[in-house]
């Protein structure tokens, strides 16, 4: 069975080297860059599961990376950084990286979110068949994995994908934050609201023709997202 490969690109050798061995020691397959530039030409000729990205890096940072490699690659991204501030999780997250950590961390918990991302990138099989979709201008053929707006086919990212499942799966039924990154993320992310009212705006903005005024996914304030049923009464967020 081909071993899970992740790419780590780091400036600082020493996290590269520690980080290297303990992610080896797990049973993991382990490539190295330095900046960038190293790190794309790595993503363009080998075959990876997944991406280490550190933000703040020579030549190419993180974010530039990551806008560079979304053309050419889908292959998931965890971006490591010194900074924890939200602005730089979110920008990250709009470019298209699939979770962050902030240095200082524990080799322990980068490593059970690499699981989580492992679990949410290996085929889907248990999901039902959902077959075709419509509902306005959205046309939605989930067994081909084609999705288009006015007849204009839209790509979605692997995580975009799993929300839209989920969702579709719950038609006319609301889904909480919690539940909803339990499904898609992970237990250990059921409290991370930021991380999915993030990807819901990425996600709004390929399917919705007006993403401020959104038709297709609602809110339902401090509560969850549903899709209703074409035709279906609004929803109201559930009594406390």
């Amino acid at each position: 069975m081909k071993r899970f490969t992740i790419l780590i690109t780091d400036d600082d050798e020493r996290i590269l080297s520690y980080l290297g061995a303990r992610l080896r020691a797990a049973g993991y397959n382990i490539l190295t860059a330095t900046d960038g530039l190293q790190a794309l030409e790595q993503i363009r000729s080998k075959e990876l599961d997944l991406v280490i990205l550190d933000l703040m890096m020579p030549q190419m940072d993180g974010l530039e990376t990551l806008r560079e490699m979304r053309a050419f690659s889908s292959a998931p991204v965890i971006f490591l950084t010194a900074k924890g501030g939200d602005e730089d999780k979110i920008r990250g997250l709009r470019l298209g990286a699939d979770d962050y950590l902030a240095k200082p961390f524990n080799p322990d918990e980068l490593i059970a979110r690499i699981e989580a991302v492992r679990r949410r990138v290996e085929p889907a099989d248990h999901r039902k068949t959902l077959g075709v979709f419509n509902q306005g201008s959205v046309k939605v053929d989930f067994n081909k994995r084609i999705v288009s707006v006015g007849g204009e086919e839209r790509n979605l990212t692997r995580i975009e994908w799993l929300l839209l499942i989920e969702l579709v799966q719950s038609l006319g039924r609301f889904m909480t934050y919690e539940e909803l990154l339990t499904r898609v993320w992970g237990r250990e992310y059921r409290g991370d609201v930021q991380l999915l009212r993030t990807w819901i705006s990425r996600l709004r903005g390929k399917l919705e023709e007006d993403a401020a005024n959104p038709q297709l996914i609602h809110t339902i304030p401090k509560a969850g997202y549903i899709i209703h049923h074409p035709g279906g009464e609004p929803a109201e967020a559930p009594s406390k």
